[in-house]
């Protein structure tokens, strides 16, 4: 749940004009400047852009993966350089509306490694920045125009149903005692996968594929998503705060039920059910209980077996992409990030 564009994750290749092409930065803010001013000076906050007063800031910059698979699938079947960026810009903009919602659920007062917007600024300016957020993504379709303006539009709107979706049963899931694995996945699948999914879809929509080829690319991008979220999750217990941005142990303190926490759980191993009897405990977890529960974790055999999912989602996402018959660089470009993004946690 995973950025800003400013300078996304270039995959590890030495072509310049690759690298060149995946920054969506420009006509990003192109459209923030659309928003009203008040509304426009949160969303800039919230991109690093500038800081409370409006002072420009030189700060950390996301990964911006969505907007380089959605470039880099646009230019695997055919497309320009160009008629990607709108589709690219859409889904940052979702993503970045989605992390906006995120912060205040789950009432992180960390993004990347900065305030979150809520904190600052209030509850309210950062539900509201979220909300322009998501119609602002619309908006950059429809003038767009062609088929990012009707199948793109719509793709990306069901995208955003199963986000919320998604979100939705993460909440939900911390009040339950017990969660099937599946219905984990599930969950996984709609909060992450469905928004990647999208992005490899609108770019192949953008270059004017046809449907066949729009299908592998978005089932490449689902199952890149589901490593994705895989990964995330690893990183919520495992991660370095430095990296993440976030505190360490964040899920477990928030007592989720994300896949490697889920399939712990349901180990039905001795760890597994000390893990239950801490998750059942009144009140907020000390140090000591957290790092405990991220060591039951690995010994009720979550850890390993998100990194062995992750990996297979990889190779089934390759499959799809190979089926696509893409253009060899780009289809390069996208298995070195899928690739990256499943070796996040080590």
């Amino acid at each position: 749940m995973d950025a800003s564009v400013s300078r996304p994750v270039v995959p590890r290749r030495d072509e310049d004009d690759i690298a060149a092409g995946l920054s969506v930065s420009l006509p990003l803010r192109a459209a923030v400047d659309q928003l009203p001013g008040a509304v426009r000076h949160l969303a800039g906050c919230h991109f690093g852009w500038w800081d409370q007063r409006g002072d420009p800031l030189v700060s950390e910059e996301g990964k911006g993966v969505r907007a380089a698979l959605a470039l880099l699938a646009c230019r695997a079947v055919g497309g320009g350089a160009e008629q990607g960026v709108p589709a690219a810009v859409a889904v940052e903009l979702v993503h970045n509306a989605s992390l906006l919602h995120d912060d205040v659920i789950d009432e992180d007062r960390l993004r990347r490694g900065r305030p979150a917007l809520w904190t600052v600024f209030g509850v309210p300016a950062a539900v509201l920045a979220g909300d322009a957020l998501f119609f602002l993504a619309s908006q950059v379709l429809l003038e767009a125009g062609g088929a990012l303006a009707s199948t793109g539009l719509a793709r990306l709107n069901a995208a955003v149903q199963h986000l919320i979706d998604g979100e939705y049963a993460d909440v939900t899931f911390q009040d339950r005692p017990t969660v099937a694995i599946a219905e984990a996945q599930a969950m996984a699948q709609s909060k992450t996968g469905a928004l990647i999914a999208a992005a490899c879809a609108l770019g192949a929509v953008a270059a004017g594929a046809d449907d066949g080829r729009v299908e592998q690319m978005r089932a490449f991008g689902a199952h890149l998503g589901a490593a994705f979220q895989l990964t995330d999750d690893l990183l919520g217990i495992w991660g370095d705060p430095q990296v993440t941005g976030k505190p360490r142990w964040s899920d477990l303190s928030a007592r989720k039920k994300s896949l490697p926490i889920t399939r712990a759980l349901a180990s039905d191993s001795a760890a597994g059910q000390a893990l239950a009897r801490l998750y059942a405990m009144p009140g907020s977890l000390s140090l000591l209980q957290l790092e405990q529960a991220a060591r039951l974790v690995e010994e009720a055999g979550g850890r390993s077996w998100s990194q062995s999912e992750a990996q297979r989602h990889i190779e089934v996402a390759l499959h799809h992409l190979r089926a696509a018959e893409p253009e060899p660089r780009s289809a390069a470009g996208m298995a070195s990030l899928a690739r990256q993004i499943s070796g996040r946690d080590r």
